[in-house]
């Protein structure tokens, strides 16, 4: 008897989609699936150019590879990004969602635009392109998602409220869909990372960068391809019976 979520075809056959790829995390992600021969695709919103390099990269490891924009706010936009993947051959057999921004300030500050803005990119994009995007999978009873959360979804950070509550809200998500997907062979899980050397650390001083890592029991920030190499892990057909799971690379930071 064949194992659930079993591969139909070769993993470099598969065609992987990462939301938010034209940098940081994301970029590395692709970089890495590429490095295997995947089918790519990078989806950004307004980083046309970033986007491209990667895409770049990519084909210079072999890879195919196709570059999509869309607002993740908006449903018929990521509607009308699955008609050109499908049109394309490029429904994904794996879904990354890595999108995502970050926020930083005292919560009596936050205005309900902020919140509003940080909430739809963070979960209600996750929502609307695992939704639109899972069908394929489930059909043919084979799927990965994976989730690129953040370590403050598990304890929360002091002047993060609105990204700590968009990150834990992303672990619940991810939970609860494996549920429901396992019967179907897909696994969804979430990979919650500590610091890692990106933009998004960019509002940092050097001096406070430096307390940072001091904190860290590894005694530096992580890179992304430490985090790419986790993901992949994930979406290998070998790893059918993780599903459910929030995995936080952090350095020994968070425990």
């Amino acid at each position: 008897m064949s194992a659930a979520g079993e591969a139909l075809k070769p993993i470099g056959e598969m065609t992987v989609m990462i939301t938010g790829a034209s940098r940081g995390i994301g970029a590395a992600i692709a970089e890495r699936f590429a490095a295997v021969g995947m089918n790519i695709v990078i989806h950004y919103m307004n980083s046309h150019e970033a986007a491209n390099e990667v895409a770049r990269r990519c084909m210079a490891l072999g890879a195919k590879v196709m570059t999509v924009s869309a607002d993740l706010k908006d449903k018929e936009q990521i509607l009308r990004m699955r008609e050109k993947l499908q049109n394309h051959d490029m429904e994904p057999d794996i879904l990354v969602n890595n999108a995502g921004i970050s926020h930083y300030g005292l919560l009596s500050d936050v205005t309900e635009e902020e919140w509003d803005t940080l909430m739809s990119v963070n979960l209600k994009g996750m929502f609307l392109c695992t939704q639109a995007l899972m069908g394929k999978m489930v059909g043919q009873r084979f799927g990965r998602i994976i989730n690129v959360s953040s370590v403050w979804g598990l304890s929360g950070a002091s002047c993060e409220v609105l990204y700590s509550a968009s990150k834990g809200g992303v672990n619940a998500f991810t939970k609860a869909l494996a549920k429901e997907l396992a019967p179907s062979g897909v696994t969804v899980n979430a990979v919650a990372p500590g610091a890692v050397d990106t933009s998004m650390l960019g509002h940092l001083e050097p001096d406070e960068i430096r307390m940072l890592e001091e904190e860290i029991p590894a005694g530096r920030l992580a890179q992304p391809d430490e985090i790419s190499s986790l993901v992949y892990f994930l979406a290998l057909p070998e790893s059918g019976y993780i599903t459910g799971q929030v995995i936080s690379p952090n350095g020994g930071w968070v425990t």
